[in-house]
C-alpha cells in the first residue's frame, strides 16, 4: 500500500559554462528559496498597496521592499546555515570549521534563518525609519511560500523523513536516501516534509491571510508575527512527532526532538507579541 518514492533528480538543470569543462548544477532546493523569495517579495508589496489593510498610510512604501529583499535574502542564507551548524551539527564545526562555507553539501535549519531575517528586519527598519513591528509582520505574512517551496525541496531530496508508518500514504525511500543509522529499516515512512509543507506553508498561509484581511491584524503590530510565532511551533511540534529523530543531537530524547525543543521558545516569544500588541494610530505618511 505504500506511495513509490518519485526519484526525482535532486538537480533540476546544469549549466555549461561557456569556453569551460564546468557545468554548473542548479538544485530544486536553491529554485525553492528562489521562489519563496520572490513570492514573498511581491506578496508585501501588495500587501503594503492595499489601503484597507492600514490605519491610515501604510508603514513602509512598496519600492522599499525591493531594497529589503536582498537584506532578507542574506539574513535566510547566513542565519540558516550557521543555525544548521551551531544547532544541529556543532561538532561538524568544532571538526571542521571552514564547512560552514560547504553550502553546496546541504544543511539550512529554519530557526537560524529565523534569526537571521529578525536581525534583518531590525537592521533594516532602523536605517530606513520603519516601524519595526510592522515590518515583522509584513515579513511573517510573507513566509509561507517560503516555507511551503522548502519544504517540497526536502522531500524531493529525501531528508527530513519521517518514521516507519504503515500509513496508505507511507512513502518507500529508497535505501541510498536513509542515514547510515536507519539504512537497516528500510521501508515505508511518514513523508514529514509533505507533512511540513500542508501546515507550515498552506494552512499558515490561509490563517496568517485570515488575520490580515479578515481580522485587521495589521492596525495592531506584532499581531501577524505572534500568530505566526505560534502556529509555526505547533506545527513543526505534530511534524516532529512523526519524524524519524536523531538521538544523537543534543536535546533530542525518547520523549522530544530538538525541533520540539527550539519551537518552544517560538510559542513563548509569540505569545509575547500577541498580548503586547495594540491599535496603531492612523498616520497620513509612511514612519
Amino acid at each position: 500500500m505504500a506511495i513509490p518514492f518519485p526519484n526525482i533528480d535532486p538537480v533540476a538543470l546544469s549549466i555549461p559554462v561557456p569556453f569551460t569543462d564546468i557545468v554548473l548544477p542548479i538544485r530544486w532546493y536553491g529554485l525553492a528559496y528562489l521562489a519563496g523569495l520572490a513570492l514573498g517579495w511581491l506578496y508585501m508589496r501588495k500587501l503594503l498597496a492595499t489601503a484597507r489593510l492600514w490605519p491610515g498610510a501604510a508603514p513602509m512604501r512598496p519600492e522599499q521592499v525591493d531594497d529589503f529583499l536582498l537584506w532578507a535574502t542574506l539574513g535566510t542564507v547566513i542565519g540558516g546555515r550557521l543555525g544548521f551548524i551551531l544547532f544541529y551539527e556543532p561538532s561538524m564545526f568544532i571538526a571542521d570549521p571552514w564547512r560552514v562555507f560547504a553550502i553546496t553539501e546541504g544543511g539550512m535549519a529554519f530557526h537560524g534563518g529565523l534569526l537571521g531575517v529578525g536581525l534583518a528586519i531590525y537592521l533594516f527598519a532602523r536605517v530606513n525609519h520603519i516601524p519595526v513591528l510592522s515590518l515583522m509582520d509584513l515579513t511573517a505574512a510573507a513566509v509561507p511560500f517560503g516555507l511551503f517551496f522548502g519544504r517540497i525541496a526536502n522531500f524531493i531530496n529525501g531528508e527530513i523523513y519521517g518514521r516507519l508508518s504503515s500509513a496508505p500514504w507511507a512513502v518507500d525511500f529508497p535505501v541510498s536516501m536513509l542515514l547510515p543509522e536507519d539504512k537497516p529499516f528500510p521501508g515505508p515512512r511518514h513523508p514529514t516534509q509533505l507533512y511540513e509543507a500542508a501546515m507550515e506553508g498552506v494552512l499558515m498561509f490561509i490563517l496568517l491571510r485570515w488575520l490580515t484581511h479578515g481580522r485587521g491584524a495589521l492596525r495592531r503590530p506584532g499581531l501577524t508575527t505572534g500568530a505566526f510565532l505560534i502556529a509555526y511551533g505547533v506545527f513543526r511540534s505534530i511534524a516532529e512527532y512523526f519524524k524519524e529523530w536523531d538521538e544523537g543531537q543534543f536535546f533530542t530524547t525518547a520523549y522530544f526532538s530538538e525541533g520540539m525543543v527550539y519551537s518552544l521558545p517560538m510559542i513563548a516569544l509569540g505569545l509575547y507579541f500577541w498580548l503586547r500588541s495594540r491599535p496603531r494610530q492612523a498616520q497620513t505618511a509612511s514612519a
